[in-house]
């Protein structure tokens, strides 16, 4: 029986403009797929309320054409609510998600864990919340209890080999927001399986989620992945790009007349300038 063709994505949301950090992700991911005669998917992840705008979905169309690269389109974010909710009740009735109404401004006043930047939710609400998830309030996992539940299991890297699931320091994150049908933990775990995705390729600043991602899918059944986190691309005073920061636009630099064949081999060569 033959191999199943590699898969590999680029899923992004809709809510700024493409810069050089995607345009690197994505071609990545093309690229890997293309040496394996596999798929590359593009998937837009549009159910960030009303911080999504669908008119950029068209845009990235055009700026990863521009780019050279060839996709196919599975169906976006918006048309799986369904499957979202459906795994949400399945953890809720086999108690791995409780409901938490603690406000982001609570959480931050909260003590933050030895060497890190980040706070460690304690679980305040695990036993004490009565709110249910949409009403004011959202809902975790319970890792320890999840942890429990799937014994060790194991993640594998194409850089950095096997590593065991340990979502512990990262605390019972959100899986349900209360302001949206699913967190992106959730959406993603869920729409990779849904999509035959096996190399999942993003930046390495998303290297501590897929601990949570890879219990995710042990609870739910879900075939487990390759991953691949790479690098990523920096601004000059060594910041990752990102849309809340303003990074500039590759669509400025189409629309602008420049060849995106040639920016496409410079961001592979990580030899291209940054832009203003």
């Amino acid at each position: 029986m033959s191999e199943l063709p590699l898969v590999t994505r680029f899923a992004p949301s809709p809510n700024g403009h493409l810069h050089l950090g995607h345009a690197f992700s994505a071609i990545i991911a093309h690229d890997i797929a293309k040496a394996a005669k596999g798929r590359f998917l593009l998937r837009i992840e549009d159910i960030d309320g009303p911080r999504s705008r669908p008119e950029l979905a068209d845009e990235y169309r055009r700026d990863l054409e521009w780019l050279g690269l060839e996709w196919d389109e599975v169906p976006a974010q918006s048309t799986r609510l369904d499957s979202y909710a459906e795994a949400a009740r399945d953890l809720v009735e086999r108690g791995f998600l409780y409901p938490c109404t603690c406000t982001r401004k609570e959480i931050a006043a909260l003590p933050k864990r030895v060497g890190s930047d980040g706070v460690e939710y304690p679980g305040s609400c695990r036993d004490t919340c009565e709110g249910k998830a949409g009403e004011g309030a959202a809902l975790r996992i319970d890792v320890v209890r999840a942890l429990a539940e799937v014994g060790e299991v194991v993640w594998v890297d194409e850089t950095i080999g096997s590593v065991v699931a340990d979502p512990r320091a990262l605390g019972d994150v959100v899986i349900v927001r209360k302001d949206l049908p699913a967190s992106y933990n959730l959406a993603v775990t869920l729409d990779d399986a849904a999509d035959g995705v096996s190399l999942v390729t993003r930046g390495e600043d998303l290297l501590e989620t897929t601990h949570i991602h890879r219990i995710l899918q042990e609870l739910l059944k879900l075939p487990v992945p390759t991953w691949h986190h790479h690098e990523l691309v920096l601004a000059e005073d060594g910041t990752k790009l990102a849309k809340r920061r303003g990074s500039p636009p590759i669509a400025e630099r189409r629309k602008a007349g420049e060849d995106g064949l040639v920016l496409a081999e410079q961001v592979r060569l990580r030899n291209f300038e940054l832009g203003s």
